[in-house]
């Protein structure tokens, strides 16, 4: 993949659509999600042994972060659960609770 490919296909693929989804309405209820999106990419052209190439690559990574909720003209901020998060905060919670008391014994 060319750079000129590289670098048109990141500029489309990095708009506010990736942060802001379709707004959903239901029974006066509008709700407009949204999530957190990071990308990043490079690339190169060089020249061995008389040949010349180029390449490059992108990547592109997002997660829900919440959502804006619309009803009789107020607006709130509804923030996403992460369940992964969550757990990996009890779990170190409880090793430490554990390691804790195999000191005091």
């Amino acid at each position: 993949m060319g750079l000129e490919k590289v670098a048109g296909t990141m500029r489309d693929n990095l708009t506010v659509r990736r942060v802001y989804g379709e707004p959903v309405e239901r029974d006066g209820v509008v709700v407009i999600p949204a999530a957190s999106v990071i990308g990043g990419g490079g690339g190169g052209h060089g020249t061995e042994q008389g040949k010349e190439g180029e390449g490059g690559g992108f990547m592109l990574a997002a997660r829900p972060v919440g959502a804006y909720v619309l009803k009789g003209g107020d607006v709130r901020w509804v923030p996403a659960v992460d369940v992964t998060v969550l757990g990996a905060v009890f779990a170190i919670m409880v090793a430490a609770i554990h390691k804790a008391r195999r000191r005091k014994n």
